[in-house]
């Protein structure tokens, strides 16, 4: 019996001809949500390095431009916008800027986010909604109005969502949190399969504990340190250790890569009830 394929089916990708090439981002312009320290900062400089241009948003606008003026210095095209991502009213002129100086957005990085952490019988209605509204919500709305332009101009792109290992696993004192990055991981697989059609890849990533400004003063403690020693390689991760899984999510090299959650977390995840 001889196997019949669709033509469609072998259409060539221009990944195929330069496999680590197709790694960069010439070309394309990356909106990073909570970009003005951490693992936003980080992947703003990286995704500048491969060539992208760069749209930082946050709230905190000075630290934005410190991070702006460095990279502008490289010779990297980049532009920052304010933008509280729990405002849906400031999306599209944020949008709107971000078209006007860079172009349409290809790529978005969904990385905003808060934790606050405490028991469940702790943890107050107002505490859930604010958690919900920064870790899911606000990655929903940004979501929507960028892939609307996106099919709209008959383009691809790429959504990366910056879920949490404790979206896969639990752990106590996280409930409001876990559940917001639980509901993140959900949208990403169920967008994946919407916007395939439109040429449009989602994906998330799942860090473990990765040492920020939102954790290192835990980490710092007793308890903190006890903490890590749980963690199979018995350390918390390098911000650098994001960039190749991230590269790889945001640029032609995943083109095949979709609905995907990738933990990155030195298999933390497996030990996670």
């Amino acid at each position: 019996m001889s196997l019949r394929l669709n033509p469609s089916a072998l259409r060539y990708h221009p990944c195929m001809s330069d496999p680590i090439k197709s790694f960069r981002l010439d070309g394309k312009t990356i909106l990073i949500t909570g970009a003005s320290s951490g693992i936003g900062a980080m992947l703003a400089r990286q995704f500048a390095a491969a060539g992208g241009r760069v749209a930082l948003a946050a709230r905190r606008v000075e630290r934005l431009q410190a991070l702006a003026d460095e990279l502008r210095a490289t010779g990297a095209a980049v532009t920052t916008v304010a933008l509280d991502v729990t405002r849906a009213d400031m999306i599209a002129t944020a949008l709107a800027q971000i078209e006007a100086e860079l172009g349409i957005v290809d790529v978005l990085i969904n990385n905003a986010g808060v934790a606050q952490p405490a028991s469940f019988l702790k943890t107050s209605a107002e505490t859930l909604e604010s958690t919900m509204a920064t870790n899911f919500t606000a990655a929903w709305n940004l979501t929507a109005e960028i892939a609307k332009r996106l099919v709209a101009a008959k383009r691809g792109g790429s959504v990366i969502n910056i879920a949490s290992v404790l979206g896969l696993g639990v752990g106590p004192g996280y409930s409001a949190y876990s559940a917001s990055k639980a509901a993140l991981i959900s949208l990403t697989r169920s967008l994946s399969l919407e916007f395939v059609r439109y040429g449009i890849r989602v994906n998330a990533l799942a860090p473990g504990w990765f040492i920020t400004e939102m954790n290192e003063d835990y980490f710092a403690t007793d308890a903190g340190l006890d903490y890590l020693k749980r963690i199979p390689p018995g350390r918390a991760g390098q911000l650098g250790e994001l960039v190749g899984p991230a590269l790889l999510l945001a640029s032609d090299a995943g083109s095949y890569v979709n609905g995907v959650v990738l933990p990155v977390d030195g298999g933390h995840h497996v030990a996670l009830v």
